[in-house]
Formats: structure tokens, sequence, C-alpha cells
């Protein structure tokens, strides 16, 4: 008789193998019928009434359901010692739960401990030049030694140089994968994997057979940066994805930093974009240190009685654009004509440093633009 995992494990695996059922579709289903069992239970009829599911999508869901057998997984977590954290369980990473959406279930291979709520993510260009490799390096190699965990993601270039560095200084550092835990991508990378995971821990949201794909890249950001306090972005050219993890650090209220380079030099153009929209300037670890003891210190992990299980957090009120907060709509109200950052820090009242932070916010999420002289104005 197969080994089988145990309850309610089983049931959320079965859910995680269930094409075209992401994170928020998942916890949309989990909180109108309550359990994973009761979702696998649901007839099409059934998912229908679940908001932003469809007649078609709920038939294919609903035939997913039915197939959906979760032995084999179960057998590959165990032959890879692999670990499986469902969002609420006390394992789960307290950070990561306070984006709306965090992934239903963690794949770690590994160990996540306190220590990771105090955590810095550095990304970066995969074909960095050799001053994006030196500065990757000492970033990641000071933060490692005064006790900062350093997260990033495992690919070529920045990011596997920060790995490495953060190791070499003994320190603790977490690599976040697009793909699935039975292989490691890029294969070079498998020695680098192991270690990882013996100074920290390797983790995805991805099924283990899963291989990655391009689109699955951008929402694997979303996780660095949301484990993380603050962003790094160490080299980046204007199209680079690292710019996908800075802009998912500003919508979580993480802080953004970059590594400035020359005015001239393509590597370092988003970048230097991101200084121009208000990331703060890093120089060394000394610098993101500094800064950090300025914001508010990481959240402490919550009991489990405090944990939210699977419901979702009430929406952000809505605004045109959709999406605003409170903070971000009075801003908006106030560009009803072009105005300079000056002006609306002494309008608003809200200090010159945090503003900032929301107007950065604001422009990557494209509800607003800069214009020449540091004014801003509705998109």
């Amino acid at each position: 008789m197969p080994d089988l995992p145990p309850d309610p494990l089983r049931a959320h695996l079965a859910l995680a193998l269930v094409p075209g059922l992401g994170p928020k579709l998942t916890r949309a289903v989990l909180e109108r019928f309550g359990s994973p069992e009761a979702v696998l239970r649901a007839t099409a009829a059934d998912l229908e009434t679940v908001p932003m599911i469809g007649a078609k999508l709920a038939e294919k869901l609903a035939a997913g359901f039915r197939a959906a057998d979760p032995t084999r997984e179960w057998e590959l977590v165990r032959r890879h010692g692999v670990t499986v954290a469902i969002r609420g369980d006390a394992d789960y990473p307290a950070r990561l739960e306070t984006i709306d959406d965090a992934p239903p279930l963690l794949y770690l291979r590994g160990e996540i401990t306190a220590a990771d709520a105090n955590a810095v993510g550095i990304v970066g260009s995969r074909h960095c030049t050799g001053y994006g490799r030196r500065m990757a390096e000492r970033l990641a190699a000071g933060l490692a030694r005064a006790g900062v965990t350093v997260i990033s993601g495992l690919a070529r270039g920045i990011d596997g140089v920060a790995h490495r560095a953060a190791l070499d200084a003994g320190g603790r550092t977490i690599a976040v994968l697009a793909n699935g835990l039975s292989t490691v991508y890029p294969p070079e990378h498998a020695d680098l994997a192991g270690q990882v995971a013996r100074a920290g821990a390797v983790i995805t949201e991805t099924p283990m057979t899963v291989d990655p794909q391009p689109g699955m890249f951008p929402a694997r950001n979303r996780i660095i940066s949301a484990l993380s306090r603050a962003v790094v972005v160490v080299e980046a050219n204007e199209r680079s994805g690292a710019l996908i993890t800075a802009t998912h650090a500003a919508e979580q209220g993480r802080e953004v930093f970059a590594v400035p380079g020359n005015a001239d030099s393509p590597a370092s153009a988003g970048c230097l974009e991101l200084i121009r929209k208000g990331a703060r300037m890093v120089r060394s670890a000394d610098d993101i240190l500094e800064d950090l003891q300025g914001l508010a210190p990481p959240d402490p992990p919550p009991s489990n009685a405090d944990r939210p299980a699977v419901v979702p957090s009430p929406p952000a009120p809505a605004g045109p654009p959709p999406g605003m907060d409170d903070t971000q709509r009075r801003i908006w109200d106030t560009l009803g004509e072009p105005r300079h950052a000056d002006t609306l820090t002494r309008d608003l009242g809200i200090p010159a440093a945090e503003l900032s932070r929301l107007l950065m916010t604001m422009e990557l999420k494209k509800m607003i633009r800069r214009l020449p002289g540091n004014s801003y104005e509705r998109r």
C-alpha cells in the first residue's frame, strides 16, 4: 500500500497539483468551501459561485480536482528530504503571510528560523559585470557577518554571487526557486543549492516535478521580496527581472535599495532609474544596516492563535486607479494638477523620506509619473 501524506496535507497537495489554481484562486475557494477536502468535492456548479470563476474554468477545475492524486508528489517530497508548510502552520514564515497572494503551500529543503525575520533580498542581472559581482559580494558578506539573512533566487549572476558570499562569510542564506525541488535550476548551481540548504533553506511554491517557465520567475520574485525587510538591486538594465522584485517590494511595503553605477552604463540603467524614483542609494552593507535601524523592526512571529489560516486579508480601499490605499488616494487627490515633491510634503504633512517611498511605489505601479524638476502628475 503506498505511503500517503497525513491529513490535511494530503488535500492541500492535491490542490497544488491542479492546473490553473494559483494562490489567489486557492484562497478564494478555501474561503468559499472552508477546507481543502471540501474544495476537492466541489462540482463545476459549486465552483461557479466563487468570484473570478466562470463556467469554462469551473469545468476545468472540477475535472482537475477529480484527477488530483498526491501519492507520487508525497513520494518525491520524502525522497528529496523536503518538508511542506501549509499557510497558517507554525513553520510557515510569518513575513510571507503578510502578502495577499501568499503561497498556500511552501516546499522547503533546509530550515527557516526566527533569525530569518531579519533578512535582506539581493537581486540583479544574470549577466553581471565585474563591478556588479564585486558589489554583490561585499554587500552579501557584510550583511551576513552582521547576522542578516541574505535572500536571493539562485539564478546565474548576482543571485549566485550573493548566496556564495553569504556562505563564505559564515551567514545564513535562503534561495527561492521558480521550479520544483526535484531538480535545481540552473543545473550548474546544484552544489550551491545543497550548501544553501545546509546553511539556511531552498524554498519554492511549485510542486516537485514542475520545470521553470519564463512566467514563473516574476511570481517567484514576490516571495523573495515578501521574506525580506528590504530588497537591494545591485545591477540591472532597463528590462531586468530584478526590477520586478523591486516593484513587488514597494507594493509590499518593503524598503528598496539600489547600487549606483556609471551614468552611461546600460548594465546600471535600471538601478539609476530606481534611485531617480526614490530608491535608497547604497554603497556598502553599512548603508543598509544604518537605514534598517530606522525602519520598523521585523514583525515578530505570531502565535498559532493569531495566525490567519486561509481567510484573505481585507482588500485595500478602492480608488481610481484600483489598488490604492488611503494614503496613496490622498496623494492622488492632491495631484489634480502637477505638484512638486516639496509641495506635497508640506500640503500632506507626510515626512519627506516616507513620501519619497510612497511616490516611488505609485510610479512603479503606474499610478503617477515623475516630471522634470521632481514634480509629479497623475498618469
